[in-house]
């Protein structure tokens, strides 16, 4: 049920994006129990000019290697589940792709099963 947007500085290596949806997926279904084939992503990238952070916001010194990971899912999860969540993307992301810790970012976006409609006009979660 996660939808996951992923937004990066254009980089040369055209399949980074898709390699980072790559691992954020497996780490949501290692971590958080997403379902087998439950992956919906859009991959974005950007130029200099449609990319914009603060490069040192709570300490934490970003470069415009930065990868915005943004994940609207179901509510329920515990606090835990969400720490192992972040630690695993990183931890993956970090490992596979050579990217700095400092240099993701992720937000989750809880919302009610009733706001997911997967196709035919259907809120197939809503109870």
């Amino acid at each position: 049920m996660p939808l996951v947007r992923i937004d990066i500085k254009k980089r040369q290596d055209p399949s980074f994006a898709k390699r980072v949806g790559q691992l954020v997926y497996a780490a949501m279904h290692t971590s958080i129990g997403v379902p087998e084939n439950d992956n919906f992503q859009i991959l974005n990238e950007h130029d200099e000019q449609h990319f914009v952070f603060d490069p040192q916001y709570l300490g934490i010194h970003r470069t415009d290697q930065l990868v915005v990971i943004q994940i609207t899912l179901s509510e329920g999860r515990t606090v835990d589940q969400k720490k192992l969540l972040y630690k695993t993307i990183a931890e993956s992301l970090h490992a596979e792709l050579a990217v700095r810790l400092e240099d993701i970012f992720i937000n989750l976006v809880e919302v009610k099963k009733e706001n997911w409609s997967f196709g035919n006009g259907i809120a197939q979660y809503a109870l």
